[in-house]
């Protein structure tokens, strides 16, 4: 079986040209983010013109989140109020936002400026939310999901998300860790960071990793003037569709 993942954004948090990283997840009745950049609504529509795939944010169910740089949530204050926006005419569902303890505890606090209504709302006005423990396996929509903290300058954690034999790895934000990579290595597909900063990954570092680890990898988060020939790593593309597939298909 497989995993279909429509890729909504690869850059960096400086691109000009790219929105932020992050992908839908279609399962049979949920839709699920991998985070929720700025101007999501329009990287969704464009991701679906791309794609072919319909990636309607009324259907949105789940939303993983790696950490709170805005280049990986500002979009939650436009998918929140249009979502709570849509309820009140008795419209649609609440989402559901799964972190970590050390991103979720600091969530409303970056929201509450511009959603709190004066004092009177919080995020269970516009979100649930479902606290990830590390090394704990979740059930997320019709999929199992695990969390690990990585290594960045705030708070964040990658993903092992796994559906009907097949496992696709997200890394997150994260500072070269072959500890990281090592955790990540048993996902059919790795959607793996790269960026020249020291808090991101090289993409030195990468090329250096095994031939057999390369071939399963993707690559995300690359700044605008990434040079695809310094690699064999293949790079993601918005609305791209990665089928992930387990090997025992």
């Amino acid at each position: 079986m497989s995993i279909r993942a429509v890729i909504t954004g690869t850059g960096s948090a400086i691109s000009d040209r790219n929105y932020g990283s992050s992908a839908a997840l279609i399962t049979k009745n949920s839709l699920v983010l991998i985070d929720c950049p700025d101007s999501i609504l329009r990287a969704m529509k464009d991701a679906s013109k791309k794609s072919g795939i319909d990636l309607d944010p009324m259907k949105i169910t789940d939303i993983l989140i790696t950490h709170l740089h805005g280049d990986h949530v500002n979009g939650l204050e436009t998918l929140g109020w249009k979502r709570w926006i849509a309820r009140q005419s008795g419209i649609g569902i609440q989402p559901r936002i799964h972190a970590i303890e050390s991103v979720a505890s600091r969530l409303w606090e970056r929201l509450a400026p511009a959603m709190d209504q004066n004092g009177n709302s919080q995020l269970s006005d516009y979100f649930s939310l479902n606290i990830l423990v590390p090394g704990v396996e979740a059930s997320i929509a019709e999929l199992r999901v695990e969390a690990r903290s990585s290594e960045h300058l705030i708070p964040c954690c990658g993903f092992r998300i796994s559906c009907n034999g097949a496992t696709l790895g997200w890394s997150g934000d994260t500072r070269f860790d072959p500890s990281h990579i090592d955790w990540l290595a048993s996902a059919d597909v790795i959607v793996h960071e790269t960026s020249e900063s020291r808090v991101h990954t090289p993409i030195a570092c990468l090329n250096a990793l095994a031939p057999e680890l390369r071939r399963k990898m993707r690559l995300i988060h690359m700044e605008d003037n990434f040079d695809q020939a310094v690699t064999d790593i293949v790079p993601l593309t918005e609305g791209e569709v990665l089928e992930v597939v387990g090997l025992d298909r």
